[in-house]
């Protein structure tokens, strides 16, 4: 005998359009929801979750020369983000801007390694050229093996980052290695001509987040007044119908991956440039993987991004302050960040997303 059985599964269904308050609410949502996850976790941990709360979400903003810092680590995540957020519309998604970042920084400080002697006002602006050029040719890598190979970008691109990493620490520990160093593994300190200007006298910021602030601004019109970037957002909604008008996704593949490795190289170059004077290992210092966070938290617009990475740059700074004041582990903050994003990617799915409950019919014999 056949028997019948009914079960009720939930399904996510897509709405037809997402509201745009929830939209603008899903990262304070997210904020919220990763705040009180992480303050039960620094109970866990026997820490004072006040304290805490208090080092690494509200002291970078109470002095001015906390919130320049904070400045100084928002040009970097906003750069790199930017340009990460173009090919993330495009579904094309680039994992290795950190390896990008690295390669910025190498072919910036060629020049005042090479020619250390050299001086002029020609030199920081040819760094960051130089820098831009070297991201774009990291990511034109994972261009190649994506479009004449198949190959997956987020793998490429991920594997990409560690084989910078090396070619760094090879750089540094042998023929870039200052040979007055005491033994460290960083490059000879660059001369002032090579040197970014600062913005603000009394502190580390520099011109290069006028430049950052200019080419956010770029990125908005290029996404929603260009005819490029419309082909490469009708590419990431809807490929079939793309392909229908002749937008080829080679193309899009390309110039996803070769804005994102010009982002991340520009901001490589900036750095060495700007608050370090020299090319350290310590350049590492996970901007190409916190910037994809910060591109989703900013909802991929480049407005939303503006103002999430002024929230990440006083993470990293509250973070840093929660270390010293409140003995918190850096591994901690790290998971605050991640806590962050999968807040929001859940926020967000049921944003565009609803519930509900459908009927399942199954059939058993007996």
């Amino acid at each position: 005998m056949n028997a019948l059985s009914a079960a009720f599964l939930p399904t996510l269904v897509r709405r037809e359009r997402a509201s745009f308050s929830a939209t603008l609410a899903a990262p304070f949502l997210a904020l919220a929801v990763a705040t009180i996850l992480n303050v039960a976790l620094y109970m866990a941990m026997g820490r004072n979750p006040v304290d805490v709360v208090y080092a690494m979400l509200l002291e970078p903003f109470l002095s001015w020369a906390s919130f320049s810092e904070v400045l100084l680590k928002a040009g970097p995540l906003l750069l790199i983000a930017q340009g990460l957020a173009i090919g993330f519309r495009a579904k094309v998604f680039n994992i290795g801007a950190e390896g990008q970042f690295i390669l910025g920084a190498i072919f910036a400080s060629a020049i005042p390694v090479w020619f250390p002697q050299a001086t002029g006002q020609w030199i920081w602006p040819l760094m960051l050229v130089l820098g831009t050029v070297g991201g774009a040719l990291w990511a034109s890598l994972t261009a190649f093996w994506r479009v004449r190979l198949n190959a997956n970008e987020i793998l490429v691109s991920l594997m990409l980052s560690l084989v910078a990493s090396q070619l760094l620490n090879y750089l540094l520990l042998g023929p870039w290695k200052d040979p007055n160093g005491f033994n460290f593994p960083q490059s000879v300190m660059f001369q002032y001509d090579a040197m970014v200007p600062l913005l603000i006298s009394g502190t580390r910021v520099n011109v290069s987040l006028i430049i950052t602030i200019v080419l956010s601004f770029a990125a908005w019109i290029f996404m929603q007044r260009s005819f490029a970037g419309y082909k490469l957002q009708v590419g990431g909604l809807a490929p079939r119908a793309a392909a229908y008008a002749g937008f080829k996704e080679g193309w899009a593949i390309w110039l996803s991956l070769l804005i994102g490795g010009c982002a991340a190289g520009l901001a490589g170059a900036a750095e060495v440039a700007g608050p370090l004077g020299q090319l350290q290992r310590s350049i590492s210092t996970g901007y190409g993987y916190a910037a994809i966070i910060v591109a989703y938290l900013g909802g991929l617009h480049p407005i939303g991004i503006i103002a999430s990475s002024l929230f990440m740059a006083a993470l990293y700074i509250g973070g840093d302050n929660a270390m010293v004041s409140a003995n918190l582990p850096i591994a901690a903050v790290r998971v605050f960040q991640g806590s962050l994003l999968l807040a929001y990617l859940v926020a967000i799915a049921f944003v565009r997303y609803r519930l509900e409950w459908r009927r399942i019919v199954h059939r058993s014999q007996s």
